[in-house]
């Protein structure tokens, strides 16, 4: 069995694969989404494989936390022995530059994690010993993954370290710091770190930048723009804590954070309000069509049901409603919950 394996928040396996099915559909290839509810990750069977791979770019999914090509399925291992028949689905391949052993960030999957560190060490001078593995990591090669759904159940995939997740199980692990105002810091912290490229956080976000944080309180995304250095204005009725206004960063402005607009146009905007996707969706367009902000990072809250549906005409009612060629991407981060974080910048001329 050949195809893509992601991994995704344990109970959007459906979101993902009709994201998968409608994206291999527009390139044109042929296959289908397998996965079961609360498994955590998806399969994506397909015959042409390597070109879905090529096609769908990891930054660019938005259910999908990271994206694995299958090279082989091994559903009947003998836990005696799990290294001889994934050395022999090997066959052929050329060396890869690292290993990581994971399984599905799911109820079911955890109880692997012990499972997939000794694993590891046994596999890892195997690989060597049959020339499949170099002898230090090298981030040049691509990096193969073996995944663990159960104790006999394995995919051996394998990642291109430039168009995939570059953290094991696809989660990057922030810490919280003890003076951050709320967890939802950690959103933005890794919106940045991962709807953004190296280049484009180098290029986008510089000190002395001025920026929007609508619905500001308590300041957890103010927050993370003051450590980068931008002047923000925080917009929200509520309170900011003390500690963050005193950066000498920040101005708060008691208002509606819906309804506020910037006198002059600003470089960044941020949003994270509790709020009907469309009518976010429609009021981040808004800055866009009005030239108050040139990049923005905003949340969409999804309902229950029909959540790819509602992700899709979101996502399309911004883009038609921007008034100007942007790049966007979308996630479904870890620090997320029932919601999708948006980057959005203008498209670059080619």
């Amino acid at each position: 069995m050949t195809g893509l394996l992601c991994y995704c928040r344990q109970g959007f396996e459906p979101e993902l694969a009709g994201e998968l099915n409608q994206r291999a559909g527009l390139a044109g290839i042929a296959g289908y989404a397998r996965t079961q509810r609360n498994d955590g990750y998806v399969v994506f069977v397909t015959d042409d494989a390597e070109a879905l791979d090529q096609r769908l770019a990891w930054r660019e999914l938005i259910f999908a936390r990271q994206k694995l090509r299958v090279l082989a399925e091994l559903p009947q291992l003998d836990p005696a022995d799990r290294i001889t028949p994934i050395i022999a689905a090997l066959d052929g391949q050329p060396r890869f530059g690292d290993l990581w052993v994971e399984h599905p960030d799911s109820d079911a999957g955890k109880p692997l994690a012990g499972l997939a560190r000794s694993f590891g060490n046994a596999l890892r001078p195997a690989l060597r010993k049959a020339g499949l593995l170099t002898d230090k990591a090298n981030g040049k090669l691509p990096r193969l993954h073996i995944v663990f759904v159960d104790g006999t159940h394995a995919f051996v995939t394998v990642a291109d370290t430039r168009d995939s997740a570059p953290w094991p199980l696809g989660i990057p692990r922030l810490k919280l710091l003890p003076d951050a105002p709320s967890r939802s810091a950690l959103k933005l912290d890794e919106a940045l770190l991962t709807l953004l490229t190296p280049e484009e956080r180098e290029a986008l976000v510089k000190p002395g930048m001025r920026a929007a944080d609508l619905g500001a309180a308590p300041g957890g995304w103010t927050w993370v723009l003051t450590r980068q250095h931008l002047k923000v204005t925080s917009i929200d009725n509520g309170p900011l804590r003390q500690h963050v206004l005193d950066t000498g960063l920040v101005e708060h402005l008691r208002a509606d954070g819906f309804h506020w607009k910037p006198e002059t146009p600003l470089d960044w905007m941020v949003c994270d309000m509790v709020e009907q996707p469309r009518k976010v969706a429609e009021r981040m367009a808004t800055w866009f069509r009005e030239g108050w902000c040139r990049h923005a990072i905003f949340n969409l809250k999804l309902p229950m049901k029909k959540r790819w549906d509602e992700t899709q005409l979101c996502l399309d009612l911004f883009a038609d409603q921007a008034g100007r060629p942007l790049t966007i991407r979308a996630k479904q981060l870890y620090h997320d919950r029932e919601e999708i974080t948006v980057f959005a910048t203008p498209a670059s001329r080619r």
